[in-house]
Order: C-alpha cells, then structure tokens, then sequence
C-alpha cells in the first residue's frame, strides 16, 4: 500500500449493473475516473453505497483488479473490506493490500448485535495477524445507524495500542458529531486519521483535526465538496459549507443509494444506472421526478460539477 496517508473528499463509489443484475465493470471505471477528475481525492470502492454487502468477494475483487487495469491509480482507492465472515474479509484484505490500495475500509463482523469490545479486537486482529503484510492501512468504519455495531474510543485505543502503524484511521458514519469530536479529541494527534461519514461535518471534522469526508453524495457532487475540503480556513468557508449541506438535504430525502443512481442515470441519459440489486428498489417515476425537481430548485446539476 501506498506511504502517503488518505486524506480529502474520497466516494464510496456506486456500482453500476447491467439490466440482468451483474456489474458493469466499464461504467464503474468510467464513473471512478470521472471523480477523480473532479474533486474526489480517492474512491472508498465497495463502502454502504456502493452496495457492498449484495457483491459477492469474487465480484468485489475482479471490478478491483478492473479498476487498476483500467487507469484507477490503487494509491486512489480504499476497498471496504470488512465482513461477517472473518476467512472474507482476510481474502479482501489481503487483495487490496496486494494491490498497493491507499488502505481499506474495514466494517466490523455486523451480523451478531451486543458483541464485545474483546470480540471485535480479536476479529481485527485477526484479519491483521493473517493478512501479515506490513503496507496494510486499516481504516476502521464507525456506522452503528447500519451495522448496528459500534467502535469504542476503547477499542480503537486498545488496537492503536497493538498495531500503531497498521490502523490508521475510521470513517465516522455515526452522524453523530458529538462521537466524530470525541474521536478527534481522543486520538487526532496520535497519527490516526478521522474522516467524516458525511459532507455535512466536512468543514468541523477540518477545525478539529480531521482529515477530510468519505461521503455517498461525492458520487454526484464531487467539486463543490472538494471546495470545502480546499479553502477550509477562508472567510467563505462557511457559505460553501450550508450549499453542500443543502445539497445533500435534498438527496437523502430519498433512499440514498437509488437516488444517486438517479442523478447519474438522469444526467448520462443512461437509464441503466438506476438499476439497483434487490433488496434495494429503484426510484419510482414519481421519485425521480420530484428528485429532479428538486435539485433544479437548488440549481443544481451533475454537469455544473465538471
């Protein structure tokens, strides 16, 4: 893995599929070079809204190996690699690792509720100890709201504590940011890195010692987020900051993951990319519709990001 730490507007890059389910490894490169051209630092490939967790480690590792193959530097990419399964989340790991990836994102084991601190530390350490290379950067993700299993201050110290220059950060999808400061307050100057879950604390995640946002609505508005990240200590600063903000208030007044695959397929002319795998549904007519109403009112649209 790369030497250079992670830092800036990075997107859990959606993933497109083909009418009959499979994924569509040209629109996913094209979709990750198009971010990385406008304002994305890097992609947290196969994050929540990327639909992750209905890929299976076979797919997840071929559109990665796509990826690279295709001019998506892997200094750029930070693979979710966290799983129920500890042998899974070791294949991918490893895979990224191999791969010289910016790091990955690791979910914890999600499916047992009310496990232990002792529980999650031994399956982290686990996944380190058998991936056993020394490139290896975790970034620990934080997303109670979905998995329903969260990441003490305790247990982020006790594995900085055993694997100092291995686990490097956490993704704070809490969106909470009471939790996200406490975070900061308790680790930022221990060289661990602490991104936003979402833009709309891009700008205090900044002033307290962050690092910069992994967020699902850098997949539509990359540049405008980047503005932020950018000039966070100008005057303007905090102007930029309620536009992003109402942005992203727009965008999740729908399900997440079939909007953004809305405002893509919309602004693409590509009705294919609101294809979604079940149990997830796209957006009805009326939805997308209203969404697009929406965006218009706020003068928004993915074009105005390039």
């Amino acid at each position: 893995m790369t030497s250079k730490r992670p830092g800036g507007v990075w997107a859990p890059a959606i993933t497109p599929f083909r009418h009959d389910l499979s994924p569509d490894p040209e629109r996913f490169a094209c979709h990750a070079r198009w971010l990385l051209a406008n304002g994305c630092s890097g992609l947290a490939a196969f994050g929540t809204n990327s639909e992750a967790n209905s890929l299976s480690v076979e797919e997840r590792m071929a559109l990665l190996e796509f990826l690279v193959a295709h001019s998506v530097p892997p200094g750029c990419l930070m693979p979710g690699t966290g799983c129920c399964a500890l042998t899974d989340s070791v294949r991918l790991t490893a895979h990224a690792a191999a791969l010289g990836c910016a790091g990955v994102l690791m979910l914890p084991p999600f499916y047992y509720k009310g496990v232990s601190d002792e529980g999650l530390f031994r399956n982290f350490c686990e996944v380190i100890e058998r991936v056993g290379d020394t490139r290896l950067r975790v970034y620990l993700y934080h997303i109670p709201p979905v998995a329903q299993v969260p990441i003490s201050l305790a247990l982020i110290e006790r594995l900085l504590h055993r694997y100092p220059q291995t686990v490097a950060g956490l993704k704070d999808s809490s969106g909470d940011w009471n939790n996200t400061k406490s975070v900061l307050d308790a680790f930022s100057g221990a060289g661990f890195d602490v991104f936003a879950g979402s833009e709309v604390f891009l700008l205090s995640n900044m002033r307290h010692g962050g690092v910069g946002c992994i967020s699902a609505t850098a997949n539509v508005n990359p540049a405008a987020i980047h503005r932020v990240f950018q000039n966070w200590r100008d005057p303007d600063a905090d102007r930029m900051q309620e536009q992003i903000t109402a942005t992203r208030a727009v965008v999740q007044k729908y399900p997440m993951i079939p909007a953004l695959k809305a405002i893509v397929a919309r602004a693409l002319a590509d009705p294919e990319w609101d294809t979604v795998r079940p149990p997830l549904v796209e957006l009805s007519a009326a939805q997308r519709e209203a969404l697009a109403a929406d965006l218009d009112s706020h003068g928004f649209t993915l074009a105005a990001q390039i």
